[in-house]
């Protein structure tokens, strides 16, 4: 096997907390991982994982060689990227976590001019409303909504999130005009839903919109809500660029214009200002879009 593939792979199982990811990352079997792992265990003479049914955790030796393992490839990024200044020419791998409707709205087609101008250069953007630990995570870019709370990420604004109350033609004329959020509660409401539970819509609301009682229908995508909507289903209030051109169509009409929510930062992350010459070419290119 080769000794600095084992490597990367025993890092990522050990700050991603399972084989299965790092089978998944690496397009391998678990079991692959785990041979992996125990090719490095029988070099170094020791073990560097416990493991059992349920769960796993590192042996002494393993949070050691786990600093190491950090150490060099690090040490070989910086070299590659040394090499790739010198000659000008960025290749390898960007990985981008972002937001699910501002990934395919927005930063998807920016990528794909992206790709084309840079043939050297590939991408792996994935679109994930969860929150996802910069630290822990093996994206070198990541882009998010609201406001910064980590100083220690580097952060360059991309603009604002406006979210839009809106409804069908069809709905309104069912159900009637809406002239405050305090209605919304006699009115059928559309939810969004993260995996942490309470829906984002209440959340810093002057009143307690879109609550369970009243919600017709409740998703963990933007675009479900929004085809309900259309047909009638209720209110929903979503992404500016998810519903805008629906509502140049006429399928959809703005409500509650005064009443929207205050528009929240997005921003581009990364944890370092050392950017290897790949991901600093990606950030300015989207910067160049954006900003």
């Amino acid at each position: 096997m080769d000794k600095l593939t084992s490597m990367k792979i025993f890092a990522f199982v050990v700050e991603n907390g399972s084989f299965r990811s790092a089978a998944n990352h690496f397009d391998i079997s678990p079991t692959m991982v785990g041979k992996h792992v125990s090719y490095l265990e029988q070099r170094l003479g020791t073990q560097l994982i416990h493991r059992t049914t349920r769960k796993q955790s590192l042996t002494e030796a393993g949070r050691l060689y786990h600093l190491e393992c950090q150490r060099i490839l690090e040490d070989i990024s910086n070299a590659e990227n040394l090499i790739q200044t010198l000659i000008n020419r960025p290749t390898g791998v960007v990985k981008i976590n972002c937001p699910v409707t501002l990934g395919k709205k927005v930063i998807a087609p920016i990528v794909a001019e992206f790709l084309a101008v840079y043939p050297d250069i590939n991408v792996e953007l994935i679109l994930d409303n969860n929150l996802v630990d910069p630290f822990k995570t093996d994206a070198d870019v990541l882009v998010r909504i609201g406001e910064l709370a980590d100083s220690n990420l580097v952060a360059r604004k991309l603009g604002d999130y406006k979210m839009m109350y809106c409804a069908s033609p069809t709905y309104i004329e069912k159900h009637g005009q809406v002239s405050s959020l305090d209605e919304l509660h006699n009115h059928h409401c559309l939810g969004f839903h993260y995996h942490q539970g309470e829906s984002q819509q209440v959340v810093n609301l002057p009143s307690r919109t879109f609550t369970q009682s009243n919600t017709r229908l409740t998703s963990n995508n933007g675009d479900v809500l929004k085809f309900a909507a259309i047909q009638g289903a209720g209110i929903l209030l979503q992404p500016q660029i998810l519903v805008e051109d629906e509502i140049s169509e006429g399928l959809l009409v703005e409500i509650l214009p005064y009443a929207a929510p205050t528009p929240k930062p997005i921003h581009l992350l990364y944890r370092t200002k050392q950017l290897s010459l790949k991901n600093r070419t990606f950030v300015d290119f989207v910067l160049s879009k954006l900003t």
